[in-house]
């Protein structure tokens, strides 16, 4: 067992006017307050020590302290707390992982604190999410950024709306969030209307898409992008991002009839649902229902363009009636007939409708094989 310091060494720490001495001195309390095996005598020995030298003069003296106590269980709260209110060359190491200061401690130290100290607090392994939530409503954008790169903080779906509201116009913050390991599919859904091209790939290859899938994406376009972000969510998660895009306006009409026309029927019918207010399980009675009344009245009461209804119906009937093969391009054939059979209503449909409705299908051709292609044009 390493002895903490000997008599000797005490008296030289008290009468040392030199100090790189002091600084050498609180290196070996601090190592031996650090060490395993000690007796509670020399924990009490030590801990006086170090308080001693928490309040010394010299910087170099409390930074020396401050990086051999960093991980120390030993380290009594009150001199963590002393010296993470230092100056920032004594804090960050003991900001960036003291265990013995508290959440409490860390939140008041990012409300005062300097951009440094905060990004200090923010690197911390198994950050909780109340700092967390602190950081993002009260720190600087570097530290934000520090946060969200940091993939063992506990950050909760709140505060990363948060964060994407009070950082909209952060490219570093965006970038940070969207590179995360994991991100709730409603937060993913919202980034992708906030980043570059780029960066929406991403999210749609890191975010639960299967590979098959995220292969296959061009990113065209906003409403590309979720709906196959939507394709890799659970019924809970999707039901959640579509009711979430509800409320803030994104449910459009033209997003619900390309998902519908890429054979996406579980997004059709959530979307049917959010935008009637009833229940998924109800929505999809009545979209079933084989008279297609069912359908009829939740499409109307949805506030969908009317003259699309007779599109809308080939397409449910395609779906229902299609089964996918499990071959290649298996995916791209099921999306060619939908294509193909909603084309087939296009003389039923009215000039200014049936216009918007081939450029929606347009756009879902990006991806289908050439061969499984549909001319898009009105006769």
């Amino acid at each position: 067992m390493a002895v903490v310091l000997s008599p000797k060494d005490v008296a030289r720490l008290m009468a040392e006017p030199s100090p790189e001495m002091r600084a050498e001195l609180a290196g070996k309390v601090a190592a031996g307050l650090s060490a395993n095996g000690l007796t509670a005598g020399e924990v009490r020995l030590a801990q006086e020590i170090v308080g001693i030298l928490a309040r010394d003069v010299a910087e170099t003296v409390r930074a020396t302290l401050a990086r051999a106590l960093r991980h120390s269980p030993h380290l009594p709260r009150e001199i963590a707390r002393k010296l993470a209110d230092d100056v920032e060359f004594v804090a960050l190491p003991v900001l960036a992982d003291s265990v013995v200061l508290t959440d409490e401690d860390l939140i008041e130290i990012v409300r005062r604190g300097s951009s440094l100290k905060q990004e200090a607090v923010a690197s911390r392994a198994g950050l909780r999410e109340a700092v967390a939530d602190v950081l993002v409503r009260f720190g600087e954008e570097p530290a934000v950024v520090v946060l969200m790169a940091n993939n063992s903080a506990n950050i909760a779906e709140d505060t990363l709306h948060r964060a994407a509201t009070r950082f909209a116009g952060s490219d570093n913050v965006k970038h940070a969030m969207v590179l995360r390991d994991k991100l709730p599919i409603a937060v993913a859904e919202r980034m992708v209307t906030m980043v570059s091209k780029a960066l929406q790939a991403h999210l749609v290859k890191a975010h639960d898409l299967a590979p098959a899938t995220a292969a296959n994406i061009v990113l065209a376009s906003r409403e590309q992008a979720i709906i196959r972000l939507s394709a890799g969510a659970s019924d809970e998660d999707l039901r959640h991002m579509i009711a979430q895009m509800h409320r803030n306006g994104r449910l459009t009409p033209s997003l619900i009839l390309r998902a519908l026309c890429s054979g996406d029927i579980g997004f059709f019918e959530a979307a049917l649902a959010v935008r009637n207010d009833i229940p998924v399980d109800n929505a999809q009675i009545l979209i079933h229902d084989p008279s297609r009344r069912g359908l009829a009245a939740i499409y109307q009461r949805a506030g969908l363009p009317e003259g699309l209804f007779a599109a809308v119906r080939a397409a449910v009937d395609v779906v229902e009636e299609t089964r996918f093969d499990g071959e290649d391009r298996d995916l791209e054939r099921f999306r060619g007939r939908v294509i193909s059979r909603v084309l087939t209503q296009v003389e039923a449909v009215d000039a200014a409708d049936a216009d918007y409705l081939l450029e929606k299908l347009g756009d879902v051709l990006v991806g289908a094989p050439a061969d499984d292609r549909v001319p898009v044009a009105v006769g």
